[in-house]
C-alpha cells in the first residue's frame, strides 16, 4: 500500500445496524454509533458488554454478521487486554518494531524518543535495557505496549483496558501520556473505570 492510499487524517466512523453473535450469545443487535473524526470516546459496560469485540470489529479483526462499519483509517494502531509483545525482544526493541527502520545516524535519536515516552509513563527501563520483556513486571509490560501503540504513526487509536494492572500514581501519568500523545488522532478507550473514563474529558459510551 503507498502512501497516497492512506488515509492521513482522521475521518467520523458511523456504525450502524451492527449485528453480531457467538453462537446463541447476541452481542449486537442493530447496534448504531457515530465517532468523530479527533475525538476521544471512553466505553464502559459490564464483562461481556461488548467492549472488546467492538474494538475488534473497527479494527477489522472481527467480521460483523450484519450491518456497516465506515470510515476507519487505514492506519490503526491497538493495545489489546493481552500486552501482545515479543517476549525474546526488549522493551526499545519492541517498540522499534513500529517506527521507520532507523539508520546508523537517526539509532540514536529514535532511541531517545522511545526512553521520553517511556519515562511519560513513569516506566524506568535503566536497569532492563537489554532485558528481554519477559523479564519485566506486568505494570511495565503494559506501558511498554502502550508506548508502542502510541508512537505508531496511526490515524485511528483503540486502547482496550490501557491502565490495567497500574498502582494509582502510574495509572495518572499514564492517562496523562495518553491525552498529552494524542496529536489530534480518534481515540477508542475501553476501561472498567469511571474516574479514568470522565478524565479523559469528552465522549462516556455505557454499552
Amino acid at each position: 500500500m503507498n502512501k497516497e492510499s492512506l488515509s492521513l487524517k482522521p475521518t467520523d466512523i458511523e456504525i450502524k445496524n451492527l449485528c453480531k453473535s457467538y453462537g446463541e450469545k447476541t452481542v449486537f443487535n442493530g447496534y448504531d454509533l457515530s465517532i468523530s473524526a479527533g475525538s476521544v470516546t471512553a466505553l464502559m459496560g459490564l464483562s461481556g458488554a461488548g467492549k472488546t469485540t467492538l474494538l475488534r470489529l473497527i479494527a477489522g479483526l472481527e467480521k460483523p454478521d450484519s450491518g456497516s462499519i465506515t470510515g476507519v483509517p487505514d492506519t490503526v494502531s491497538m493495545v489489546f487486554q493481552e500486552d501482545r509483545l515479543c517476549e525474546q525482544l526488549t522493551a526499545l526493541e519492541n517498540v522499534s518494531l513500529v517506527l521507520p527502520r532507523a539508520d546508523k545516524d537517526t539509532r540514536s535519536r529514535q532511541k531517545e524518543t522511545i526512553l521520553r515516552h517511556f519515562e511519560q509513563t513513569g516506566l524506568d527501563i535503566s536497569k532492563n535495557i537489554d532485558s528481554p520483556v519477559s523479564s519485566l513486571s506486568g505494570g511495565m509490560k503494559r506501558r511498554v505496549a502502550l508506548v508502542r501503540a502510541m508512537l505508531y504513526p496511526s490515524v485511528l487509536v483503540l486502547l482496550d483496558e490501557p491502565c490495567k494492572g497500574l498502582d494509582e500514581t502510574t495509572r495518572e501519568l499514564t492517562i496523562n501520556y495518553i491525552k498529552k500523545e494524542r496529536r489530534g488522532r480518534t481515540m477508542l478507550i475501553v476501561t472498567h473505570d469511571e474516574a479514568e473514563a470522565l478524565s479523559y474529558g469528552q465522549n462516556l459510551i455505557r454499552l
